[in-house]
């Protein structure tokens, strides 16, 4: 019995083996490979040039008829195929896309199949169904699995409470810990994109694209292996009306699903963008490369721009003759301000309604907003509005329709705090109803971009960026300045940060203090200037008030000068939490921007890209005092070296911004 049990055994083991298939692909440049192991279930590996990115990570989709997509799959047909184009990005970080990648799409009995793209910069996967009427997704299941224990970067949702069910609430915003995956916390939640530190200097980068119609994906580890494991906050059952000023939906109780979608039709890319140096990172095309094509024709009326911004200044201007605050006279002179320095928009943030009464419509006796936009017309200056999400939400299409009427350009909406199926929905929708009536949508308050912006371009920026505004109540402990030489790494990755730079305040580590009324930032003034260079932002704010930038003229011409959207990025040089300087075009003038975490630094920047002839260079530096007094910088206007090596000394936490032109 013994012998039989024996033959049976490895007979079995052998029909397994000869069962598992395997399938490859390899980039462009053929450095990048994927292979996936197709047996019992469904399992792909990445590697780079020799160095292992991904160990066999299993993958799958389970339905709530108890179909589990991937397990026990039957492959029916491989194609694979390759494409070289070019994507036009009118309103991105170059004007044009490179989109080049290998193919391979694996499709199985049961209707559905798994696509798998390589780029030279990353891998993406999706699954793909073909079923009638509609679907009901209870999980979608991957294990991302590492041979070490990589160091990564790893941002936790800012909600410490015990439940990953209470944990799915978050604002998006929060600081990384550089910690091996088996130490990370197996307690909370961890948002994408989500940085791995691989051999040789190589990064992996986990993010995701095409988020339409499905929830966002979380991260947690809870083994005690390098592994990943994908969480999704399962669809709303019962919500009440609360939270920030009542303008949430807090959800109590929710479904056994986390999706009910149609069962033709395509799911999110999973990203893994893999860098050979940290500057690829800093300017990666990889999710707008994945999102859906732009569904507006026509964009010419969506403008990118300036802002000034009156919350984090706490309207606390001064040398004027009427009671600053939520009224007309503040917002006049706001106006007056954006007017003179060719800012192209104010936003009117929390306050111009009615507070606790979730209502749009109805607007504080103080303002009167036709008066405001019409006398901010007459100073070439367009108006944005702030909105809390169920405010927004519950009345959509006569909120947006009665301002634009008005003439107002657009809507920050905040607060959403959520991105389960309903939120992704709604933000579909928010940026096709406003659309429709050629107005820009901001949304503050949410996860990171997954290419929606490509998809409805009116879609001008996102939030889900641990932002300047925490400095207006963070403790004297907290480093803005190193997350700053962070997440353009990381976040960045996934698309545009609504950051709110500019402050004209600005402290050294030690001299650093939380003051709401009177915010200051972490680091040197020239830091702030370098911001609007490295961080991407087609709709850029200048947070502080108009009366301290108008004692402040140099900078503030520099700043209210710099472009928003540009025709060429290149990366000079950059190390994850250490420094970062960019170089970025638009018309015939380049912008340069560097940053340093809290150590001093020089630097020898390569301006090689200019060519040939004379270039001059308009610099803001550290001033030899800044490492004691922030606000110190010198301006300087020189000639471009003609070997086109540019020396830079930043200050700690300091910063560098010029601009180059002919």
């Amino acid at each position: 019995m013994k012998v039989k049990a024996l033959l049976a055994f490895l007979l079995i083991g052998s029909m397994s083996l000869m069962a598992q298939k395997s399938y490859q692909l390899q980039s462009p440049d053929r450095k990048l490979q994927v292979v996936v192991e197709v047996g019992d279930e469904v399992g792909f590996s990445l590697t780079h040039d020799g160095t292992e990115v991904l160990a066999p990570s299993v993958i799958s989709m389970t339905l709530q008829n108890g179909e589990v997509l991937g397990v026990n799959p039957k492959v029916s047909k491989v194609t694979k195929g390759s494409v070289d184009k070019v994507i036009p990005s009118p309103l991105y970080k170059k004007s044009e896309v490179a989109d080049v990648y290998n193919e391979m799409t694996i499709a199985f009995r049961g209707d559905y199949s798994i696509a798998f793209r390589l780029y030279n910069d990353g891998l993406a996967y999706r699954f793909m169904t073909r079923k009638k009427g509609d679907i009901i997704v209870t999980d979608e299941n991957a294990t991302y699995n590492f041979s070490s224990d990589h160091k990564t970067f790893a941002p936790y949702v800012n909600s410490t409470k015990p439940t990953f069910e209470e944990q799915f609430s978050n604002s998006f915003e929060q600081p990384y810990v550089n910690e091996p995956i088996t130490k990370l916390n197996s307690q909370r939640l961890m948002i994408l994109p989500f940085l791995v530190e691989l051999e040789n200097g190589k990064k992996l980068c986990i993010t995701e694209a095409d988020l339409e119609d499905y929830p966002g994906m979380f991260l947690n580890n809870s083994t005690d292996k390098p592994s990943l494991k994908s969480v999704h906050a399962p669809y709303p059952k019962r919500k009440e009306q609360g939270g920030h000023n009542r303008l949430q939906m807090l959800v109590k109780e929710r479904e056994n699903y986390i999706a009910k979608t149609k069962g033709t039709r395509s799911f999110p890319w999973r990203v893994f963008v893999v860098s050979e140096n940290d500057g690829q990172l800093a300017d990666c095309d990889m999710v707008y490369r994945l999102a859906s094509p732009s569904r507006i024709s026509d964009v010419s009326w969506i403008k990118p721009g300036k802002v000034a911004w009156d919350w984090w200044n706490d309207w606390n201007i001064y040398n004027v003759d009427f009671r600053a605050g939520i009224n007309n006279d503040t917002y006049k002179y706001y106006i007056d301000f954006a007017s003179e320095h060719g800012i192209e928009y104010v936003i009117l943030d929390e306050g111009w309604a009615v507070n606790l009464e979730a209502d749009l419509l109805k607007v504080i006796p103080e303002i009167d907003l036709k008066e405001i936009v019409t006398y901010a017309k007459s100073k070439n200056v367009e108006i944005i509005l702030w909105a809390g999400y169920y405010a927004f939400d519950r009345d959509m299409e006569n909120v947006v329709k009665q301002y634009a009427d008005m003439g107002v350009k657009g809507f920050k909406v905040d607060f959403m705090d959520r991105d389960d199926q309903e939120i992704i929905d709604f933000l579909y929708r928010s940026a096709e109803t406003c659309a429709r009536y050629k107005m820009m949508v901001d949304f503050h308050g949410i996860c990171k971009p997954t290419g929606l912006q490509r998809t409805y371009p009116n879609v001008i920026n996102y939030e889900g960026v641990n932002g300047l505004e925490q400095l207006k109540w963070s403790p004297t402990s907290y480093d803005m300045v190193t997350y700053d030489v962070t997440f353009p790494f990381i976040r960045m990755v996934a698309g545009p940060v609504d950051y709110t730079q500019g402050a004209m305040r600005n402290a050294t580590r030690n001299n650093y203090r939380p003051v709401n009324s009177e915010p200051m930032s972490q680091g040197t003034r020239c830091r702030q200037l370098a911001t609007y260079v490295i961080f991407e932002s087609p709709l850029n704010m200048l947070c502080d008030n108009p009366s301290n930038y108008m004692r402040e003229q140099e900078c503030t011409e520099f700043i209210a000068n710099i472009p928003t959207v540009w025709e060429e990025t290149k990366v000079l040089d950059g190390k994850v939490s250490e420094y970062v300087a960019i170089a970025r075009k638009h018309g015939g003038n380049w912008y340069v921007g560097a940053l340093t975490n809290w150590d001093p630094r020089e630097m020898e920047l390569d301006l090689s890209f200019l060519g040939d002839g004379d270039y001059k260079l308009e610099l803001f530096k550290d001033g030899i005092n800044a490492d004691r007094a922030a606000c110190d910088y010198k301006k300087e206007i020189l000639q471009v070296p003609a070997n086109r090596k540019l020396k830079i000394k930043m200050a700690p936490g300091g910063g560098y911004a010029a601009k180059i032109y002919k």
